[in-house]
C-alpha cells in the first residue's frame, strides 16, 4: 500500500480513538500540532513531524514493533512511543522529520527542566505521562539534549504538541497535509539507476 494511503487510513481509523482523556482524538490532536506549525511557518520537514509526532501510539504500529499501546503508558508503562514512530517513519521518511518525533518526548523532560513554568502548562494527562517517561531531566541531561542537531526542532515541535489540544481548534484533514508529505517521500526515495 502507498504510504500516505497507510498514514490516511489510521487517521480515518485508529485516529478517531480517544486521546488519552484529553478532549480531542488522537488525530485532532496530530493535525492541530501540524496546523499549528504551518502557522507558525515552520518547514515542510517540521510540519510533517508535527502531523506524525504521535503515530507511534497507534496500536498498529507498536503491534508489529513491540511496543505497548497508549494505554499501557497510562497505566504506568512507557511505550516508548516516540521511538517506535520514528523507525517506522524512517522508511519514508529523512530524519528531518523523524527526528522530531523521536526527541519531542525528551523536549517536554527538557522543557520542564529548564523553563520553571513550563510544567505548569502540561495537561493533566501529559503530568501523568511526564512521570512515567522519566520525569524533567538532570542540568546534565538538558545540556546534552541542548546540543543536539535537532533538539531546537524537537522544542518547537514540543510546544506544538502541549498547545494542539483544544476541542473548538477547527483544523483542515489529513488530505490537507497529503501534498507536503508526499513531496517529502519523493525527496527522500533513492535515485533510479540508469541500466
Amino acid at each position: 500500500m502507498n504510504p500516505l494511503d497507510t498514514l490516511a487510513a489510521l487517521f480515518d481509523g485508529e485516529g478517531a480513538a480517544e486521546y488519552f482523556g484529553e478532549a480531542v482524538t488522537q488525530a485532532q490532536h496530530m493535525l492541530q500540532a501540524a496546523f499549528l506549525a504551518q502557522g507558525e511557518g515552520a518547514s515542510a520537514s517540521l510540519v510533517a513531524a508535527a502531523l506524525l509526532h504521535d503515530i507511534g501510539h497507534f496500536e498498529t504500529l507498536t503491534a508489529h514493533h513491540g511496543g505497548s499501546s497508549g494505554a499501557e503508558l497510562m497505566s504506568g508503562t512507557d511505550n516508548r512511543h516516540s521511538v517506535t514512530g520514528a523507525e517506522w517513519l524512517a522508511g519514508w521518511f529523512g530524519p528531518a522529520v523523524t527526528e522530531p518525533v523521536r526527541l519531542h518526548v525528551a523536549a517536554k523532560r527538557y522543557l520542564c527542566a529548564v523553563e520553571p513554568d513550563y510544567f505548569g502548562r502540561l495537561s493533566e494527562a501529559s503530568v501523568h505521562t511526564l512521570s512515567v517517561q522519566g520525569g524533567p531531566m538532570t542540568p546534565e541531561q538538558a545540556t546534552a539534549f541542548a546540543a543536539g542537531p535537532y533538539a531546537a526542532d524537537a522544542v518547537r515541535l514540543r510546544r506544538w504538541d502541549e498547545a494542539a489540544k483544544d476541542p473548538d481548534l477547527a483544523v483542515p484533514g489529513f488530505e490537507h497535509f497529503r501534498p507536503l508529505l508526499a513531496d517529502l517521500i519523493t525527496a527522500q526515495a533513492p535515485p533510479v539507476r540508469a541500466s
